[in-house]
């Protein structure tokens, strides 16, 4: 039977999201329908409407979701019908190579996340005889969506679906770079590079972890005084301000971690964050976009220096994010603050300049029904 759906796509790298209703089908087999209740705007999805990143066009946009599951297909053992869920961006079958090894992070059914195409090549969103794929085979951007049971991690029912949608993505993104990809430990400093929905996400998780100092390099003031409240020691307008700070207070050994999380990866805060960890010294880069570490050999081997790619933080999303929801619940993890402004879903052209304009830590759709 299938049903209709109000979305946001995307046609063609360089247009505006455009606001259309589709046909979306049926869950199949291990599948499920969830009616979204909000989204998160995340900078990945400004990546992909761009062209800045390589994706099947057209697409439904969105990636950070929270909603109820309305239906599931046959085999669905994960979730059932009325359950609140998160999605997570990266799905986790439970059994691969890598999630049997704790890398749910690297679960080989996130092939197909710049395809939106199910396992068997299909797709789930139509419109006048074209496909569509959902960003990360999940489409948050719509009313309604079909995904994978694997993409699905239930929530508690008293979670806001607001916060709930960034605990797919941005938090444990963020929290995970800190707290697992980079391992701060209690008593090290900490220059965090970035300080939008995900840098601020590792600010916490540093903080939590036990850093020493916390120190923020973004040029915007309203982004600086937010990672104040997210747990940031020191706040710099930029890298070379950081560095001298950094070598002052910690008598020239310099930093023990550099974290990575500006909009779009450059060399230069690549080159920035290489200067400022000392020896035995970690760089973790979450960041997507075009730069290229460029320093020598001898830079990394002469202080043992390490760069580590990063992607979800490393976290495993269906440990992780129920924990990070009882850290909020506990009121040891900030969610609420990083909602800066909710917007309708005929306002996401807004809402992603905001974001630009460095209005946002993070914005979010709340879905009409």
């Amino acid at each position: 039977m299938g049903m209709r759906t109000r979305a946001a796509v995307c046609r063609e790298p360089g247009r505006p999201w455009e606001i259309t209703e589709l046909d979306l089908d049926d869950p199949q087999a291990n599948e499920v329908r969830i009616r979204f209740e909000a989204a998160g705007l995340c900078h990945s999805d400004d990546h992909i409407q761009k062209g800045d990143a390589r994706m099947r066009f057209p697409v439904v946009g969105g990636h950070e979701g929270a909603g109820v599951v309305e239906e599931v297909g046959p085999g669905v053992t994960r979730v059932a019908v009325g359950d609140h869920v998160v999605c997570s961006f990266i799905p986790a079958c439970g059994s691969c190579r890598y999630c049997s090894t704790a890398r749910q992070n690297l679960c080989d059914s996130g092939k197909n996340a710049a395809t939106g195409e199910f396992p068997d090549g299909t797709f789930r969103f139509h419109q006048d005889g074209a496909d569509f794929g959902g960003l990360c085979v999940l489409g948050t951007f719509s009313q309604h969506t079909v995904v994978s049971e694997f993409s699905c991690i239930p929530i508690p029912a008293d979670i806001p679906f607001d916060v709930a949608s960034l605990v797919g993505c941005g938090v444990p993104t963020g929290w995970g770079s800190a707290v697992h990809a980079a391992g701060v430990r209690a008593g090290q400093t900490v220059v965090i590079y970035g300080a939008g929905g995900v840098g601020s996400n590792a600010v916490q998780g540093a903080r939590y972890a036990g850093a020493k100092h916390v120190v923020v390099v973004d040029p915007v003031e309203f982004k600086r005084d937010m990672a104040k409240v997210f747990g940031a020691t020191h706040t710099f307008a930029d890298a070379r301000s950081a560095h001298e700070f950094v070598v002052e207070t910690t008598w020239g050994e310099l930093a023990d971690h550099a974290i990575i999380t500006v909009g779009v990866l450059h060399d230069q805060v690549i080159a920035d964050a290489l200067a400022v960890v000392g020896k035995a010294g970690q760089v973790t880069i979450t960041a997507v976009g075009n730069g290229s570490i460029r320093t020598g050999a001898s830079a990394l081997i002469g202080y043992q220096r390490r760069v580590q790619g990063a992607i979800f933080g490393g976290c495993n999303p269906l440990h992780d994010v129920p924990r990070l929801l009882g850290l909020y619940r506990s009121g040891d993890l900030k969610l609420d603050e990083l909602i800066t402004r909710r917007y309708r879903l005929d306002q996401v052209n807004e809402g992603y300049q905001d974001m630009l304009d460095g209005k946002n830590v993070r914005g979010v759709i709340i879905h009409e029904h």
